[in-house]
């Protein structure tokens, strides 16, 4: 991995709690924003749905499409240009083809406030807990098809969203496509966050030899739905290196490539890696080989 061209950087993943008031949401994103950038930040990251959540009814008149966008990007084109910094929009709900559905979108903005990338989320939370929690993305959700890397000063980003975390093939191939660092922006249900928050992030981190920046959503957002919070940044040996547990606030760490290039040479297990379609079916009857 090339160091030349990049450098060690501190990023900010940024924690609010969004409801169907879109100028309070933006005002909350803006004014944490401003604080990370004042305490280091040169990269901010937001969380999942980070301009809305509420009624589907209340979120299809808010659509936009991209690049070109409306209002809610407009502000946030003006918030990267007054940070002066890439800021990564992390759930964007955009316009989609499809006049009943839209995507589930990360925006990177660069410093100016152009539109550097575009990842429209894969994998679709449809899901009822024991809990009472019902969430069905797919009814209102177009899945995304496409990989995403964009480039910020650190290196190569990977964009993913929420409950894309589970499943491990989308990150190895980021990591193949040469990502330093793979963002999570999520709302996390605070019972599967409980339960698989930390040990996910970790071990897509562990098994990708990245940095995993996570911005989450926090706290109750209606009487039907309420996210787990925890926004995390994971070094690549898993380490969680900032953390901020509940309540409006941001998670701040330094993302060094130089870290990454290090852990990758003392365990390089990216390099050891088999392809699946050139294994063997098991043989009837065969014992297997234990090892260590």
């Amino acid at each position: 991995m090339a160091t030349d061209d990049v450098r060690a950087v501190q990023v900010a993943a940024i924690q609010h709690c969004a409801t169907r008031d879109v100028a309070g949401n933006l005002d909350a994103v803006e004014r944490l924003a401003l604080e990370a950038r004042e305490a280091g930040a040169e990269v901010v990251m937001t969380a999942e749905a980070f301009a809305y959540i509420g009624p589907d009814r209340g979120k299809r008149a808010l659509l936009e499409p991209l690049p070109s966008g409306g209002p809610i990007l407009d502000r946030c084109r003006q918030l990267a240009e007054r940070l002066g910094c890439d800021l990564v929009l992390g759930g964007f709900h955009e316009a989609a083809p499809d006049a009943g559905k839209a995507f589930n979108t990360c925006v990177h903005l660069d410093a100016r406030g152009e539109v550097a990338a575009l990842y429209r989320k894969i994998h679709l939370f449809d899901i009822e807990l024991a809990d009472g929690t019902e969430l069905h993305e797919s009814r209102r959700t177009a899945p995304g098809d496409a990989l995403t890397t964009t480039r910020l000063p650190f290196g190569l980003l990977g964009l993913t969203i929420c409950y894309d975390v589970r499943f491990p093939y989308l990150y190895q191939a980021l990591a193949d496509q040469g990502a330093v660092a793979l963002t999570v922006p999520s709302a996390f249900t605070a019972t599967t966050g409980a339960a698989h928050w930390h040990t996910l992030l970790r071990a897509r981190a562990i098994e990708c030899q990245c940095y995993v920046i996570a911005p989450a959503q926090h706290g109750r957002h209606n009487d039907r739905r309420r996210s787990y919070g925890h926004s995390l940044i994971v070094d690549p040996w898993g380490e969680v290196i900032a953390e901020c547990e509940d309540g409006d606030g941001f998670a701040l760490a330094v993302i060094d490539p130089a870290r990454v290039a290090e852990v990758r040479e003392q365990l390089p297990c990216l390099n050891h890696r088999v392809a699946a379609a050139s294994l063997q079916p098991p043989q009837s009857g065969a014992r297997a080989a234990c090892g260590d």
